[in-house]
C-alpha cells in the first residue's frame, strides 16, 4: 500500500476521473454490494494488521493516505477521516490480534475476487495500484448524500 500512497501524490487525476475508472469494473449490483461490503472489511483489516505489527508506521502511512484524500477533496477527506477513526477505535476496542484481521483481509479479498468474476471484469488496481486508495473512497463516496459528493 506504501507504493500506492507515493505514487498517489504524483497523479494530477480529479476524484471525478479516479471514480469514473473505477466505476468501469463495478457495475454489476452484486459486484457493487460485496464491494461495500468487503472494501470496508478490508481497509479496516489493514488497519487492524498494521496497528498490530507496527503501530507507529501504521499511523504514517494513514496520515499519507490522509492526505492523498485531502488532495482530491475537502469534503471525502472528512468522510474517509471519519472512517479510519471508526477502524482505530474498532481495532481499538477489538484487539484481535494480526492473524485474526489477516484472516478477515484473506476472505474479504475472496469476496472481491468473486465479485469480479461475477463483474466479469478484472479488478481496477490490475492497471493501477492506486486503485487500492480509491476503492474506498467509492465506497465511501456512493453512500454520501449528493449535495455532498462536492469534488
Amino acid at each position: 500500500m506504501t507504493t500506492a500512497v507515493f505514487s498517489a501524490f504524483k497523479s494530477k487525476k480529479s476524484l471525478d476521473s479516479w471514480l469514473a475508472d473505477y466505476a468501469v469494473s463495478h457495475q454489476h449490483p452484486i459486484n457493487k454490494k460485496i464491494h461495500w461490503l468487503c472494501v470496508p472489511t478490508i481497509f479496516a483489516s489493514i488497519v487492524g494488521m498494521g496497528i498490530s505489527w507496527q503501530a507507529a508506521f501504521t499511523l504514517v502511512v494513514l496520515a499519507l493516505v490522509m492526505l492523498f484524500y485531502l488532495r482530491l477533496s475537502t469534503t471525502l477527506f472528512i468522510a474517509m477521516g471519519m472512517f479510519v477513526l471508526l477502524c482505530l477505535a474498532a481495532v481499538k476496542l477489538l484487539p484481535f490480534g494480526f492473524k485474526f484481521y489477516f484472516a478477515v483481509f484473506v476472505v474479504a479479498w475472496i469476496g472481491q475476487f468473486i465479485g469480479h468474476k461475477i463483474e466479469g471484469k478484472k479488478p481496477s488496481f490490475l492497471d493501477d495500484l492506486q486503485f487500492l486508495l480509491i476503492g474506498p473512497t467509492w465506497v465511501v463516496h456512493s453512500f454520501m448524500p449528493k449535495r455532498h459528493q462536492t469534488h
